[in-house]
């Protein structure tokens, strides 16, 4: 999953002038950035971390240390200059031109915290949510098993209100805890982030650093049954050992996206290396060498397909983000639609 708030899909922009490659790009920064204390990284692959193993490099990735050096880094960064973040890779399909300015990734060492207060959790963003659900066994806290099902990072289930199983990330948070575009720090309560059917209304420029859950005690034999149970039914259900980006499309109201993909005649088409999964028809997988363009024109074709059999229009759940590359541009729908 990710935190997005700038997409990427437009040119580089420059500082002042013609586009820049990533060492030129950071070479112009050098000054503005001589007081940050994570790690800097030009040209950087991306495709080693995300989930579908596939799309370009980043000009710059950076790993703040903490909350504070995000901030800084915010700071520092000109406006004209396009951010994205990255959380674990999951639920992500990475173009093949790449990104554009600045990834920021949040690190387990800076971002990974887990702290027990009474019946409540306060975790980093870059916790994976399984994490989130083994601390909460750990302290004896139901409501959390959930978690042990989606695959990704807190921050990106914050942006995105990812749930399974009946449950919701708004179900169990309490507040989040966000640094904007401008390194200024806000301390958000479940109301204020306006949560939806994976939707978060928290602004599009805010990057979610921490956040506050609240369990109930539950004896951890039970915790663990509600988890084992949900692990059984992933394993059982979805391609979890693939190379995949999870749930592709949101479920329409009324319907699921996996039977009308099905009834679409979509279950095993292949786009080169990309595939539609024959276990479940909402997930999308690279069996090989499949690229960014493969995927992406793999699920438009799926859209196209969906829309001329039902009439129903899918959204995308997982996010794409950057640059199309050389092999050319992905049309919504086929440009049909």
């Amino acid at each position: 999953m990710s935190q997005t708030f700038a997409e990427g899909t437009a040119a580089t922009r420059a500082l002042n002038g013609a586009p820049l490659d990533g060492a030129g790009l950071l070479a112009r920064l050098k000054d503005r950035l001589a007081g940050f204390r994570g790690s800097l990284q030009a040209d950087a692959a991306l495709a080693p971390i995300v989930w579908f193993r596939a799309g370009g490099p980043a000009e710059i990735l950076a790993m703040p240390a903490d909350a504070d050096d995000l901030a800084f880094l915010m700071r520092a960064l000109p406006e004209e200059l396009p951010v994205t973040v990255f959380g674990l890779g999951s639920n992500l399909l990475v173009r093949d031109g790449g990104m554009p300015g600045v990834v920021i990734r949040l690190s387990a060492r800076g971002f990974g915290h887990a702290t027990v207060e009474g019946n409540r959790l306060r975790v980093g963003t870059a916790l994976a949510d399984r994490r989130v659900a083994a601390h909460a066994l750990d302290a004896g806290l139901g409501g959390f098993a959930f978690y042990h099902g989606i695959p990704g990072g807190i921050g990106g289930a914050l942006r995105m209100n990812a749930g399974a199983n009946g449950t919701e990330t708004r179900d169990r948070l309490v507040e989040a805890v966000a640094i904007d575009r401008r390194g200024e720090r806000h301390v958000l309560s479940n109301a204020d982030l306006g949560y939806s059917y994976r939707h978060c209304g928290a602004p599009d420029d805010f990057i979610f650093v921490e956040a506050v859950y609240e369990g109930a005690p539950e004896e951890p034999e039970a915790i663990r049954a509600a988890m084992d149970a949900v692990q059984a039914h992933r394993e059982a259900a979805q391609p979890i050992k693939s190379r995949t980006g999870g749930s592709t499309f949101k479920n329409p109201e009324g319907n699921k996206s996996w039977q009308l993909i099905d009834a679409a005649g979509c279950r095993g088409l292949r786009v080169g290396d990309a595939q539609v999964s024959e276990m479940h028809c909402n997930f999308l997988l690279n069996v090989g060498a499949a690229t960014g363009h493969d995927i992406e024109l793999l699920g438009e074709t799926v859209r196209a397909r969906v829309l001329e059999t039902s009439g129903i229009r899918l959204e995308w759940e997982i996010k794409r983000m950057g640059r199309f590359g050389a092999t050319g541009e992905v049309l919504p729908f086929l440009g049909q639609g």
